[in-house]
Parts: C-alpha cells; sequence; structure tokens
C-alpha cells in the first residue's frame, strides 16, 4: 500500500468524525488454515563399521589377578577373553577407528556427515564431549554432536535420537556411535565386576531409505527406571562425590554391581519389551530374522530368548570374544552376524538392551543392504 493511499484513508476519516459520523473498520476475514500432516522419512542403517583394540585379556589373565578360573567366567557369564586399551588409548580413540570403516564401506568421508552422535558411559574426560574429539579427529568440519549417556543402552538410544534428524528431513547423514574404554572404571582386584567386562566400538551411518525401499527402522520402546540407580554405578567423579584422595581411596571410580539385581531385571525387561514391540506391530517371534541384544551375560541372553521361544540359529551371541563393551556391544554382534553370513538384506532384526539406570531399549528394524 502506498504512502499516499495511507494519507487519503486517514484524511476521509478524520473528516467523518468532525462531522460527527461514526465509522467501522472493516476486519479481514479470519484465514482458514488446513494442517499438512508430512510424513517422516524412513530411516535406514547403510553402513556399519567397529573396532577392538588388539589387546586380549583371558580369562588365564585374570585368573592370575583375582581368584577365579576359565571354567567359572565361562559357564556363569559366558566370556573366555576381551580386547583391553593399551595406556594413553581413549574411547575417541575406538569411535573414530569405528567411524572410518563406517565411512569407508559407504564411500563417504567424515565432511559428508551432518552430526555424529556418540553413545558412552566412558568419555575421554567430562567436557569437551567425545563427540567434539571425534568431530575433531576425523577431520569432520562443520559436522555438529553431542554425547549420550545410557550404559549399556546409549547405543539403542543414539540410534533413535540419530533417526529422528534424519526422520524429519533435518539431516540427510548422520553418524551414531558407541565406544566404551571399560577398563578405565574396573577394579581388578574385585572379581564380581573385572571379568565381565572389555573395550571396543562400533559405528553406523543412518540415511533417508528410498521411497520404493521396505528397509530401515520400523519401531522403538526406551524405558528408564532410576529406582535401579543404586544397582549398577560409578559413585565417584560427579558433582554428588568430586574426585578427592578419600574417593580414590574408597574405590569410589570403579563400577559397583548388584549383579543378581542385574541379572533378574535384564531378564524381565529385555523379554517384556521385545514382545510388546513385536506384538504392535503385528509380527511375531517366528516372524524375526535375528535378536541382536546387548551381550552382558550369556545366561541373560539365553534366558530371554527362551521367555521369547526363539530358536538358537537366530540369536546373536559373541560375547565370548569380546565381553560386555557396553555401548559397543550391539553394533558388534550385528557385525558378528554380518560375518557369519547370518545378517542379509532385508531381514527383520530386533535389537535389544538394559542397562545402568535403569535404561531399557528395544529397536525393531529391516537390514538394507
Amino acid at each position: 500500500m502506498s504512502s499516499w493511499t495511507l494519507l487519503t484513508g486517514y484524511v476521509t476519516i478524520a473528516f467523518l468524525i468532525s462531522l460527527g459520523g461514526s465509522y467501522r473498520v472493516a476486519q479481514p476475514a479470519p484465514l482458514k488454515v488446513t494442517p499438512v500432516r508430512v510424513a517422516p522419512v524412513k530411516v535406514k542403517i547403510s553402513a556399519l563399521g567397529t573396532y577392538v583394540p588388539p589387546r586380549l585379556l583371558t580369562n588365564a589373565d585374570l585368573a592370575k589377578m583375582v581368584e577365579t578360573s576359565d571354567e567359572w567366567i565361562m559357564q556363569r557369564i559366558g566370556i573366555r577373553e576381551r580386547h583391553v586399551v593399551d595406556k594413553g588409548v581413549a574411547t575417541s580413540d575406538l569411535a573414530v577407528e569405528a567411524a572410518k570403516k563406517a565411512l569407508a564401506e559407504r564411500g563417504l568421508t567424515a565432511t559428508d556427515m551432518e552430526a555424529i552422535i556418540v553413545g558412552t558411559v566412558t568419555p575421554d574426560m567430562l567436557f569437551p564431549s567425545t563427540a567434539c574429539l571425534v568431530q575433531n579427529k576425523l577431520g569432520a568440519t562443520g559436522v555438529w554432536g553431542f554425547d549420550l549417556s545410557a550404559a549399556c543402552s546409549a547405543f539403542v538410544y543414539a540410534l533413535q535420537t540419530g533417526a529422528q534428524f534424519v526422520a524429519t528431513g533435518a539431516h540427510k547423514k548422520v553418524m551414531v556411535i558407541g565406544a566404551d574404554v571399560m577398563s578405565s572404571i574396573i577394579d581388578y582386584t574385585d572379581r564380581s565386576t573385572c571379568v565381565i567386562f572389555g573395550d571396543g566400538a562400533g559405528a553406523v551411518i543412518l540415511e533417508p531409505a528410498g521411497q520404493d525401499e521396505d528397509f530401515g527402522l520400523i519401531d522403538f520402546i526406551h524405558e528408564i527406571d532410576g529406582a535401579g540407580g543404586c544397582s549398577l554405578y560409578m559413585p565417584g567423579g560427579g558433582s554428588l562425590h568430586p574426585s578427592t584422595h578419600e574417593t580414590v581411596d574408597k574405590k569410589m571410580h570403579f563400577v559397583h554391581q548388584d549383579g543378581g539385581a542385574v541379572f533378574k531385571f535384564a531378564i524381565r525387561k529385555m523379554t517384556e519389551v521385545c514382545e510388546r514391540i513385536l506384538q504392535r506391530n503385528g509380527f511375531t517371534v517366528s516372524d524375526l530374522n535375528l535378536f541382536i541384544p546387548h551381550q552382558a551375560n550369556k545366561r541373560i541372553i539365553t534366558a530371554t530368548a527362551d521367555r521369547l521361544g526363539l530358536k538358537p540359529e537366530n540369536i546373536v551371541i559373541n560375547i565370548d570374544r569380546y565381553g560386555n563393551t557396553t555401548a559397543g556391544t550391539i553394533p558388534l554382534a550385528m557385525d558378528t552376524a554380518r560375518q557369519e553370513g547370518r545378517l542379509k538384506k532385508g531381514d527383520l532384526v530386533l535389537l535389544a538392551s538394559v542397562g545402568a539406570g535403569f535404561t531399557v531399549g528395544a529397536t525393531l528394524l529391516r537390514w538394507a543392504y
């Protein structure tokens, strides 16, 4: 509207008022806006890379450090060996190696990524985030990211977090990494924990699935139960118990675990969320090609599988080779299944985890390549 038109209008109104007349300014009719629902983009895993440090810690090695044996560890937990880092090797170093493998598999560079999400409970330091260190070591200029802490459920939580950026159209390529150096927070005089954990990392790339592709992430269920926090935790080093000579002397910077409580909760909740996610998506256990659970304890895995009615050939177990690598277990198990020729394009796959917190997660997907 021109200045002349506005001026003319004001003069007209002033004239009407001077004559004692009344006037009304016409109000525009309300606009009818019909909300447009945009369907979320289907998200797929397009690449996978894993890494474990070369140094092995066997049951025989542990038997020299604590009162234990290969037979006891294999019977109770199902682990024969685990990989541990050398001094000076950090979580970001493992994460970078896994990320490089995923990028190479997809034929991409680090700068092709738009975000990096690192699931870990053993960051290099409290800050900056491990994602920042990974971004810098990869040379992923312009890529943003952050860490996610959910212990053994960190990978499945990070997977769904990254998927939302792709599903909404905000990003087209997101890297999700699960990595932990558990040997850095383990008391190797405590046989209840030192026999369980190892170090490792896995990375996946998330991208949009094609419109004609029936592959990708289907659904997820996540839960937390903070009442279980006292069953698996590391009390020292946070704002509640800052690092002091006393916290070190009391071994508060190591993992503390109530094994029995974790064992019972893990079996019950993994079974429950697996049954729920299958049912609400119209599947049965017989439809599954692979069940890839968090590798915490072989007895937890087999007990869960038995309750679900799964056949041994549909279960991926590699805890005997890697131990519990926390955020790294599920991508490592995915890679094991692939190397064994058991993970194929179009397979219906169920991921499941329980971790400290307690955290619980399940993801249903169709493998895309």
